[in-house]
């Protein structure tokens, strides 16, 4: 049994929109991304619906959130990044949300509810997106409590599902 159900392409309505609410969250304009008639395929597995832009896994929506996948650096490179130490790389690619004593930096500036990313201080590699929790300024003086909540990370179930791409 293959692991990826049935795929559909979206009607062009539905793409619009699913482009427009991307932009927004990502403030970029996804006509730079995508080309001016990006081709969108969408699959559903285990509570995740995943969209395949031009033939790649490049956006997922889980728990009514929209977030670019791991593998689309092109968008990882213009969301802001947390750099976590290397004591918390475990915890994060279990699941864990991003704790303050765990960060070494910040990277840019973002809003409470806003789309990060999370990189390990040693190769600033991709470990999760993240939902902020607060601001930027306000998580710079944070000592303790949480700062991200983690919606998806390297080795949880879409991780996996997009090797299979």
């Amino acid at each position: 049994m293959s692991s990826v159900p049935h795929r559909h392409f979206l009607k062009e309505k539905e793409a619009k929109q699913l482009l427009a609410d991307f932009s927004q969250k990502l403030r970029v304009k996804t006509e730079t991304l995508f080309g001016p008639k990006p081709h969108i395929e969408q699959t559903e597995t285990q509570g995740i619906t995943i969209f395949i832009i031009n033939g790649k896994p490049l956006i997922a929506r889980s728990n009514e959130t929209l977030f670019p996948t791991l593998t689309f650096e092109g968008t990882l490179s213009l969301l802001p990044k947390i750099v976590v130490d290397l004591g918390a790389v475990p915890h994060i690619c279990n699941g864990a949300d991003v704790m303050a004593p765990g960060i070494v930096r910040i990277k840019g500036d973002f809003q409470e509810k806003g789309l990060i990313v999370i990189v390990d201080e040693r190769h600033e590699k991709p470990l999760a997106i993240g939902i902020a929790l607060l601001n930027s300024q306000a998580a710079k003086i944070l000592k303790h409590g949480k700062i991200a909540k983690n919606v998806h990370f390297v080795g949880d179930k879409l991780w996996n599902l997009l090797k299979s791409f």
